[in-house]
């Protein structure tokens, strides 16, 4: 029976294209939602992730404590050390030092002179080494505005705006003072070797990127950095394994009555994101549920529509001596054909569609010129597995309920009363 009515709906087009197009319409757009939402929460962790958090990330306990301060003279010593002893013992994991630092940036004039000066956020992390994945992580090739990445020790990358408001260009020397790890004043040479613009006020307001190699020098670090950084073994972010790496690590090497010693925290227990995440997981999931929901209404009512509009057809077959229950069950199983083709062919353009957003993003760097917190230029779907099924529940199920529900009329046909509208 299943294969009679299959071929029933490939020669019928007039019965079958019509619902196959609007279930797979709904489904894609379903799957397309679902994919972009996803996307657009892993962006927010992510771009996180790559600025200043890491996936997990290695203080002092005092650091960890004072961390908004970004107190230089808290950080880890003896670091080269423990940077071995954590790739010995996850060796799956990409780990980096990282050193955030303030300062003040001075430009000089032909005489040497103070010509102009500006406050700098500035990041260290290792771009000479060529192994690194840094300036990939970073994305510096492609927000990079002037010059060139620096190749050489000495060379810095400073923001686009910061180098307008400082009339600086590539290739000038500038100077950074400071304050370094034990508390003096510090100077340090640079030269600008290219701009950058990240599309967010808080980093192009005033940020610096330099070699973790060279910031040590300049502010008395030897073999210490502020932070070690480490990078789960896919690219992305996932709680449950950054859990089980953070316990095993301070079961281990840290000591609670050393406020020195290293300590371990996950993406989710810094700058306060695990409030935000939490919410913008719940805002996502609700946004998910009420659009499947008015898909499903949407395809409920398609199907709906589609079982009265064949009364005539379910009159004449009755007419000839059709049973009820035959009828009834020969359109159930006709909807779940229809259901099935079109959630499958829905699903397909929705992945599609998807994997097209998830490789080239959308740039929404122009609503962001405002901003005043970190956050992507750009978002990306991301593919996750219930993008493979759930576009059948209103695909499948919501579309044959409906026919359900119109067909129920069926067995309220009075035989005596199909003649006179068949006449009509």
């Amino acid at each position: 029976m299943i294969r009679f009515l299959f071929k029933g709906l490939l020669r019928d087009k007039q019965r079958s294209l019509l619902p196959v197009i609007v279930v797979a319409a709904g489904v894609s757009l379903t799957v397309l939602m679902v994919c972009y939402i996803s996307g657009v929460l892993g962006d927010f962790a992510d771009f996180s992730a790559k600025f200043s958090t890491g996936h997990v990330k290695i203080m002092t306990k005092a650091y960890a404590e004072n961390i908004n301060q970004v107190p230089t003279d808290l950080a880890l010593t003896d670091v080269s050390v423990l940077l071995d002893e954590v790739r010995k013992e996850y060796p799956d994991m990409d780990w980096v030092l990282r050193t955030q630092f303030g300062g003040l940036l001075d430009v000089p004039d032909e005489n040497g002179e103070t010509r102009s000066q500006g406050p700098v956020m500035g990041i260290s992390i290792d771009m000479l080494t060529p192994e690194s994945k840094e300036p990939e992580r970073l994305t510096l090739d492609r927000i990079l505005v002037q010059g060139e990445i620096p190749d050489s020790p000495g060379e810095i990358l400073i923001s686009d705006d910061l180098a307008n408001n400082l009339e600086v260009k590539p290739g000038d020397p500038v100077t950074l003072m400071g304050a370094t790890m034990y508390g003096s004043m510090a100077f340090y040479n640079f030269i600008v070797s290219g701009t950058v613009r990240f599309g967010t006020v808080v980093m192009d307001k005033g940020a610096m990127i330099a070699d973790i190699s060279d910031i040590q020098a300049a502010l008395d670090m030897y073999d210490a950095s502020s932070e070690i950084l480490g990078y789960l073994p896919d690219g992305y972010w996932d709680a449950g394994q950054a859990e089980i790496i953070k316990s095993g690590f301070n079961s281990k090497f840290s000591d609670p009555d050393d406020e020195f010693s290293p300590v371990m925290s996950m993406l989710t227990e810094q700058s306060d994101l695990a409030g935000y995440l939490e919410m913008v997981d719940a805002m996502s999931f609700i946004m998910v549920f009420v659009f499947v929901l008015a898909m499903s209404i949407v395809l409920w009512n398609t199907g709906l529509i589609g079982g009265l509009r064949r009364y005539g057809e379910v009159g004449i077959r009755l007419a000839i001596g059709e049973e009820k229950g035959h009828i009834y069950r020969s359109m159930i199983l006709e909807s779940i054909l229809i259901g099935i083709v079109g959630s499958a062919f829905g699903t397909i353009i929705g992945l599609l569609f998807s994997y097209w957003i998830q490789e080239v993003g959308i740039d929404i760097s122009g609503m962001t010129q405002g901003a005043t917190m970190m956050m992507p230029a750009s978002f990306h779907a991301k593919i996750v597995p219930q993008a493979y099924y759930i576009g059948f529940i209103p695909g499948l199920i919501a579309s044959s309920v409906g026919t359900m529900l119109s067909g129920i009329g069926i067995y309220k046909r009075q035989t005596a009363v199909l003649f006179k509208e068949l006449e009509t």
